[in-house]
């Protein structure tokens, strides 16, 4: 072979090699950019439902979306909010039925808790329970979902927020998929899509021009409903700027939404529970010993001295000044005391030394409780009530509850704390936001007030120094009209004032700034009025809230309208 011949026969040897590696390599690299893309992102059956049922799960939610600016746009604490939160309740049960999935036992408390934060919404006009209890309905919503999803009956509280937070954060990942299930939905249909979606869609554009003819006739036929049907549009400021605020708002909600429930199907939360009962119980109990032997030192004093008042106290203290100091400090040592004891039981191991220890900080625990309780409610007796003081009233209660519980779970390894304390925090709060804060202090405050004149109900349990804090009773929300109203009347207030276009105007002095008229016995109603005139600026049938009509009313009648 001569040397010409080598080398051609040397390079179609190696362009024969070239070609074939670089056809393997070719196979080989979507094989193994298929198999990368299934083991990251494989389709759990719950994916796979979603996008063969796309059309019928993206008309629901996209119903749901419009209904919520329906019910919510500039209407935060409506009578149309509990309506929503069922909206949402119904789209669950119609996702779950289309997944394959059945509502799992004991689902039912969790949706009744948050119909019942909804009506509480539509019958209060404190914000701060209103915002209470919107934050309850997104844990109560959150848990929901997680238990339906997934194996949640061994999970304690630190897995169920770490869960809450994944599922909050991780379905911001999934919002492009609306967009990519719809295409994924489009290539692989083999079926035409549910003609019954195109009549419903047909039937709404039919029907909407006709119910505005039916709506015209009708209000012109009844002056009652005319005057509704008024008042209900009036509060729709219908422009450019609202139409895009509605569409926004659909928008959002609908790419919200799909995506939570896109990533509640992917089922990447894991549902095991490790078991992290691996800690030296030596330590945890030189650490709880020493505040339990504090704990044990300070119950002491606490029985001695507040209860049974047989200790000597500082000098220039009376046992009034000594109860009304306190309570905020023990408070949170009784948190921190809950802290310590779940820690405890969920990273040692198990010790019957520990066990006993941790029983009797609980019961000291009860004893620091009942201190605080009692100090509050002598603080109370002297300086009447206010939100936050209702607010630690509750939260003691609350912890006691909670600590009967823990005091279950030492002894008791399989008791259902975190389901426990879900359902006692649960009850405790709706009892709490249909008490209706704000009307218990004008009871309390004003009308106990009413009655020292008479020598009543006041003088066995407030001091007799009248209440005067007439700065704190212009904050009142609507819920304190009851009370405040009929007050205002034998104060000697013009209710008509109420029906001005400013009825702080009424309060105006040239010697006072406005901030101190409105914290005065002369101005303080004038300016509660005025609040109250905003908050009910646009009331009608769709914004209606129970507390504060009620308030409307009792104003109607004290000015004789």
């Amino acid at each position: 072979m001569t040397n010409q011949e080598q080398t051609t026969w040397i390079d179609a040897s190696v362009t024969s090699s070239s070609t074939e590696q670089a056809a393997t390599v070719g196979k080989a690299i979507p094989a193994a950019k298929d198999s990368l893309f299934s083991a990251v992102l494989p389709d759990t059956p719950e994916t796979k439902r979603l996008k063969e049922n796309y059309s019928a799960i993206s008309a629901a939610i996209l119903a749901y979306s419009v209904f919520y600016p329906l019910c919510m746009y500039r209407n935060g604490s409506g009578i149309t909010f509990p309506f929503f939160l069922g909206s949402g309740l119904l789209l669950l049960g119609f996702l779950c039925g289309r997944l394959g999935m059945t509502l799992k036992k004991g689902s039912g408390f969790y949706m009744a808790a948050i119909l019942l934060l909804g009506i509480s919404t539509s019958c209060t006009d404190d914000a701060r329970i209103i915002l209470f209890n919107k934050l309850g309905v997104f844990l109560l919503m959150m848990s929901l979902l997680l238990r339906q999803y997934y194996d949640t009956s061994k999970w304690q509280m630190g897995k169920y927020l770490g869960a809450i937070c994944a599922l909050t954060f991780g379905s911001l990942g999934e919002w492009g998929r609306p967009v990519s299930d719809r295409i994924h939905c489009k290539k692989n249909e083999k079926r035409k899509i549910d003609k019954r979606i195109w009549y419903v869609l047909l039937g709404v554009l039919c029907g909407l021009p006709l119910m505005a003819i039916v709506l015209l006739l009708l209000a012109s036929a009844d002056a009652v409903f005319r005057q509704i049907t008024d008042h209900m549009l009036e509060s729709i400021h219908f422009s450019n700027s609202t139409a895009l605020g509605i569409l926004f708002r659909i928008a959002l909600l609908f790419f919200a939404t799909y995506a939570l429930f896109a990533y509640l199907c992917k089922k990447k939360i894991k549902e095991e529970v490790t078991d992290r009962r691996t800690g030296e119980p030596i330590l945890a109990i030189t650490v709880t010993g020493l505040l339990t032997a504090l704990y044990l030192l300070f119950s002491g004093i606490q029985i001695l001295g507040l209860f049974l008042g047989k200790l000597q106290l500082p000098p220039g203290y009376t046992y009034a000044m000594y109860a009304r100091e306190g309570f905020f400090q023990l408070l949170a040592v009784g948190f921190l005391n809950l802290v310590i004891v779940l820690v405890c039981m969920s990273f040692f191991r198990d010790s019957k030394v520990l066990k006993a220890i941790l029983t009797v900080m609980s019961l000291c625990t009860f004893i620091m409780i009942a201190s605080s309780a009692m100090r509050m409610i002598l603080y109370i007796r002297y300086y009447y009530l206010t939100f936050l003081r209702i607010l630690v009233l509750w939260g003691l209660a609350l912890l006691a509850m909670l600590f009967v519980g823990v005091v279950i779970r030492i002894f008791r390894e399989r008791f259902p704390l975190f389901r426990y304390a879900m359902a006692t925090v649960t009850v405790l709060y709706l009892a709490l936001s249909f008490a209706h804060p704000d009307l218990i202090i004008a009871k309390v405050n004003v009308q106990s007030t009413r009655q020292e004149t008479a020598g009543q109900w006041g003088n066995f349990f407030l001091a007799k120094e009248p209440y005067d804090d007439y700065g704190y009773l212009q904050s009142l929300c609507a819920d304190a009209a009851p009370i405040l109203v009929p007050y205002l009347e034998d104060m000697g207030y013009s209710l008509e004032a109420f029906y001005e276009d400013s009825p702080s105007d009424y309060a105006f002095s040239d010697e006072a700034s406005p901030y101190v008229v409105a914290r005065s016995q002369e101005g303080f109603g004038y300016y509660w009025m005025q609040a109250l005139k905003y908050r009910t600026a646009h009331f009608n049938l769709r914004t209606f809230n129970v507390s504060r009509a009620i308030a409307l009313e009792e104003i109607r009648q004290a000015a004789g309208r």
